[in-house]
């Protein structure tokens, strides 16, 4: 390089050499697959995994609907995606962050429930014992955001799903916000915009969700929102029915609330 000192050059190329070498380790340990999950029960609560080419991999743990991880069901497979850490829990290599969906068909041979094993234990407390909870969630929910003010400006709102998912648990959590800010500022329109996804697998298969599922779940999201006192005010449905490749961030639908 043209009027830089060679130490400068060496620090720069070396700089260089560790943001590519720490993007090819990330991309390395991040993992998109299909498979049944497994039930193993522990001497407190029953953990969830996942095996994929003859490794064992730890989901989450069974709990109640104010977690993040939302269990999988036996009889369906799931899809799982997330970075693989150095981390073990129940004997089995973590994914943290990670994101499940419920496969819709039925899968009958997917039901390995198995019994507590000696040395296999969470190596953590669970939020709260197995059983009757007594009205307690294991989990305190989010604080409300703060009251908007005038003068009010437009906002959106994002709604995850999960792979070919509609309306789920964790929707009220992501479409609350939504409404009461749009209640508070009285909206002159409310723009519902859906998006179809499309996941590539670790071993290079394209997991597609099946075509209008952008346009479901705007029309969804509507109507639960007329339905939940925004009658008088006007949508405008917009849906991407092209899939958009890439992680589950790209299943959404974004709800842009207009003064």
């Amino acid at each position: 390089m043209r009027g830089v000192a060679p130490s400068n050059v060496a620090v720069a190329l070396t700089a260089l050499s560790l943001i590519v070498a720490t993007a090819a380790q990330a991309k390395d340990r991040h993992l998109a697959f299909v498979a049944c999950p497994i039930v193993q029960d522990t001497p407190t609560v029953p953990c969830w995994l996942a095996q994929y080419r003859g490794e064992t991999y730890y989901m989450g743990i069974q709990s109640d609907v104010s977690a993040d991880f939302n269990p999988p069901s036996l009889g369906h497979k799931v899809l799982v995606e997330g970075t693989v850490t150095d981390k073990t829990v129940c004997g089995a290599r973590v994914i943290e962050p990670i994101r499940i969906s419920i496969m819709p068909a039925l899968s009958p041979e997917c039901g390995d429930l198995r019994v507590v094993r000696e040395g296999v234990d969470l190596g953590f407390t669970p939020p709260r014992p197995p059983g009757p909870s007594g009205g307690r969630l294991a989990f305190t929910p989010p604080a409300a955001p703060p009251t908007p003010t005038p003068p009010f400006t437009a906002k959106t709102f994002l709604v995850p799903y999960d792979f070919e998912g509609m309306v789920g648990f964790r929707t009220p959590d992501a479409l609350t916000p939504a409404l009461s800010f749009a209640q508070i500022i009285k909206p002159s329109r409310i723009e519902v915009t859906g998006y179809r996804g499309a996941t590539r697998l670790s071993d290079g298969a394209l997991l597609v969700e099946h075509e209008g599922i952008a346009r479901e779940r705007a029309d969804e999201i509507a109507r639960m929102l007329r339905g939940a006192g925004l009658d008088d005010v006007s949508f405008e449905i917009i849906a991407h029915e092209r899939p958009t490749q890439g992680g589950p961030e790209l299943r959404r639908v974004e709800i842009k609330i207009i003064p």
